[in-house]
């Protein structure tokens, strides 16, 4: 039995090309025919969908590993939980936004369903 060889995958632009050129096909079938399959020993090929996918996320440049300059740590989502000791922890991404130093001091007013912080200068007047 002659031994068949693996194709050698497309990247680059000479996948996002082919991509385009393919677009009435399926994803599968679009990995087949840029070389993302693999054949079997007994001649079944398999369509490596996640090899595929990641040359394509790599051929367009888009980084996922979070590798970018700068530091990276969790962007603000605007939403907080009391803490099993009854605390509400506001986060650093809060207070850099905001630019507030370590002394910085706040009113804190309480609602019906809201707590409402304002921030209180120097001279103990309202700041915003």
């Amino acid at each position: 039995m002659a031994k068949t060889k693996n194709p050698v995958p497309l990247t680059g632009k000479d996948l996002l090309e082919k991509v385009k050129d393919l677009a009435n096909l399926s994803k599968e079938e679009k990995a087949k025919a840029c070389g993302y399959y693999t054949l079997t020993k007994n001649g079944i090929e398999r369509v490596n969908m996640m090899a595929f996918l990641n040359a394509l996320i790599d051929a367009e440049e888009i980084d996922l590993d979070g590798s970018s300059t700068g530091r990276g740590g969790r962007s603000a989502s605007y939403k907080v939980s009391v803490q099993s000791n009854g605390n509400i922890l506001i986060g650093s991404a809060y207070t850099k936004q905001m630019n507030l130093k370590p002394g910085d001091e706040f009113e804190i007013s309480l609602g019906r369903k809201h707590i409402h912080l304002k921030q209180i200068d120097a001279q103990g007047e309202e700041d915003i």
